[in-house]
């Protein structure tokens, strides 16, 4: 999923002066500027998932494969005929904010209305102007998101909406500092963290009991962002934060890949350093959660420098694919080294990371070394491009490698840099290289509703008896 080099930094710099407002107090201007619309929507990152790969900014389309199927993103230009050029601001704020479109019907939480629900009417009304007036209408249509029965009902996301839409704009804290709000607005609201890092309940909602604390994406994981100082990020500074946030990677700790690289890419590294520097106070200041299988030691120090040639060299031929060690070097050798080196040491300069002392392969699972692996990494800040190819045994692909292979790498690396108890098969690249798990949810949905129609079949029937029985009673 990455792709697109996009061109919002001619003008980050002149809109970080009218960076996000926490609070609001004059009333909305229906009118809203259009400039505050531009950051507001670079802040929400709107570009990743309404633009498809090679197509016209904001145009949709773009396929989201998530544990229900797939779901296409809609056309957000100011089309009349496939866009939002017919809606009003009031139609508009009810998409944003409550996930209903102009016709009523509901979207689906892919889209994260659930965050920006706390966004204020200013910020709505801003936004709506800049789709309306700068951006360029696209007339064109894309495919149409259709789940498998029952999730295609989409009425049915009105329950679920009631069960778990915030609804309300955000409200400023008086207790805390500004700085501290406008972060808390950032994270809850426009720049919707939570969508990725919260773990999800059965019914596909946010577990607000453990917030932040790290989630599956179905092929990424989005790791734990609480302050704990062992499970989630406690031990960076708040310099370090920014940074990391500013340019996607932090030097000997970490690098954004996946959704994460296209949020830096496109949305968090043309933010102003006072929104980054206040996401930061607000993320520290959360309750730290611990991850079980973390609890000793923090993924960012494990792992030391190892030659592996040095210990086959003489001794294994580095091409024996008969012996797991071996082929798992050989692969390492073969397609590692040549960029992170025959220690995995990386770079001088960062560009290729080090792969010890690594969050990837410091991690407690295996899925963004996997994904890594399978999909590679390409995100350009400020006209500086971080890449890796992909080895997922696509054409293309600098060497194809199967799932076999895949495991056999991962669990060198993991037992050679990182940390070593981490055990990948072949099965866990297959699954992600699927797409992820499927939800239970579906399965459930269809049983729960031949119940229904078995229950109400036999409350029918018995109440045909009841009557039956009265009107022969009654002759």
């Amino acid at each position: 999923m990455m792709w697109r080099s996009f061109i919002y930094k001619a003008t980050a710099c002149s809109l970080a002066v009218s960076a996000l407002s926490v609070t609001h107090h004059a009333k909305a201007d229906p009118l809203g500027d259009p400039q505050r619309g531009r950051y507001l929507a670079v802040a929400s990152d709107c570009v990743a998932c309404h633009t498809a790969p090679h197509g016209q900014p904001f145009a949709g389309g773009l396929a989201m494969h998530t544990p229900l199927g797939i779901m296409y993103s809609t056309n957000i230009t100011p089309s009349l005929s496939a866009g939002i050029g017919h809606y009003s601001l009031e139609d508009f704020k009810k998409a944003v904010r409550r996930g209903v479109r102009k016709d009523g019907a509901n979207l689906y939480p892919a889209m994260p209305y659930t965050s920006y629900s706390y966004l204020t009417d200013q910020d709505i009304a801003d936004l709506y102007v800049y789709f309306q007036k700068k951006v360029a209408p696209v007339d064109t249509k894309g495919p149409v998101t259709a789940l498998p029965f029952p999730m295609n009902i989409r009425f049915s996301m009105a329950f679920w909406n009631m069960l778990f839409l915030n609804g309300k704009p955000y409200q400023s804290d008086p207790t805390k500092s500004a700085e501290w709000n406008r972060g808390a607005y950032l994270v809850e609201g426009a720049t919707h963290c939570g969508t990725c890092h919260t773990p999800r309940g059965f019914l596909m909602q946010e577990d607000l009991a453990h917030p932040l604390s790290g989630a599956s994406l179905g092929t990424w994981y989005a790791p734990n962002i609480t302050p704990d100082e062992v499970s989630g990020i406690g031990s960076w500074s708040a310099q370090e934060l920014t940074e990391y946030l500013h340019t996607g990677r932090l030097h000997d700790k970490a690098q954004a890949g996946g959704g994460m690289g296209e949020a830096v890419e496109h949305s968090f590294s043309h933010m102003s350093s006072d929104d980054l520097n206040a996401i930061g106070v607000y993320l520290h200041s959360l309750k730290p959660v611990s991850n079980p299988k973390e609890q000793t030691s923090s993924r960012f120090v494990q792992g030391s420098d190892v030659n592996p040639a040095i210990k086959l060299r003489g001794v294994v031929p580095i091409m024996d694919h008969n012996d797991d060690a071996a082929s798992g070097a050989s692969l390492f050798m073969g397609s590692c080294a040549s960029c992170h080196g025959a220690s995995a040491q990386g770079s001088k300069d960062g560009y290729y990371p080090s792969l010890w002392h690594n969050s990837v392969t410091g991690a407690s699972r295996g899925d963004n070394l996997i994904s890594t692996i399978l999909y590679g990494v390409s995100r350009s800040v400020e006209g500086h491009q971080a890449f890796m190819p992909s080895f997922g045994g696509k054409s293309g692909d600098a060497v194809q490698l199967d799932d076999n292979q895949i495991a056999k790498l991962s669990n060198f690396v993991f037992k050679t840099y990182g940390r070593p108890g981490v055990q990948v098969t072949p099965q866990d690249v297959a699954l992600i290289r699927k797409g992820g798990p499927a939800s239970p949810l579906l399965l459930l949905a269809r049983v729960g509703m031949a119940a229904s129609a078995i229950l109400a079949l036999i409350l029918c029937v018995v109440l045909f008896a009841i009557r039956r029985h009265k009107n022969r009673n009654v002759a």
